[in-house]
């Protein structure tokens, strides 16, 4: 269609004529409500960036004569850091004769990378880099279901299930312990206003 005429259609009802596609051969037009389609594009622009994930690399250092107790609390904040889909390098740093004893560091890489197998993918190789032995994990790939949406979820039943009958009740007369007299039946209530 000429330019012309569909500026003269799009005038006539009273809409805008927006170049959609321009390196296209024709370029492609659309007659529509220009304000609309930029609010359009706007939102989906947000929508977008809303999913984006930027990952970034978090860092725990550890050092070769490290507490059993303090390794298991760095790599539980690793698995944390891998969960939320950042890439991790955990490194030993060596000081001094420390350098002398590098298989300390080996271990202590090889027991972070065992603990986090499951939540992340180690790379291959350990690199030295001066005094620092480090080791990069990436983060496995997640199943994409919705949390709630669940195969082996079990069903609720409709309403409760009536309770069995009480064999205790309080109108009985116990001729043992009341000695022909009712039992009384304290509420919390009455036990708070009582003096």
């Amino acid at each position: 269609m000429a330019t012309r005429d569909a500026l003269k259609l799009a005038e006539d009802e009273g809409l805008d004529l927006v170049e959609i596609s321009p390196m296209a051969r024709p370029p492609v037009c659309r007659i529509l409500d220009y304000g609309k389609f930029q609010y359009e594009e706007a939102k989906n622009a947000r929508r977008a960036k809303k999913r984006q994930h930027s990952s970034q690399l978090k860092e725990m250092r550890f050092r070769p004569k490290i507490d059993e107790h303090d390794i298991h609390f760095k790599t539980e904040r690793l698995r944390e850091f891998l969960e939320e889909g950042h890439k991790v390098r955990a490194y030993v740093e060596f000081r001094g004769r420390e350098m002398t004893h590098m298989e300390f560091g080996h271990r202590i890489l090889d027991r972070v990378k065992e603990q986090l197998a499951e939540v992340g993918q180690p790379e291959p190789n350990v690199r030295m880099e001066g005094r620092h032995m480090s080791l990069i994990i990436n983060p496995k790939k997640t199943d994409s279901r919705p949390k709630g949406d669940s195969a082996g979820k079990s069903e609720k039943p409709d309403r409760a299930p009536e309770a069995p009958p009480s064999s205790h009740d309080p109108e009985d007369v116990s001729s043992e312990a009341g000695k022909g007299k009712r039992q009384s039946v304290h509420s919390p209530a009455d036990e708070a206003s009582a003096p």
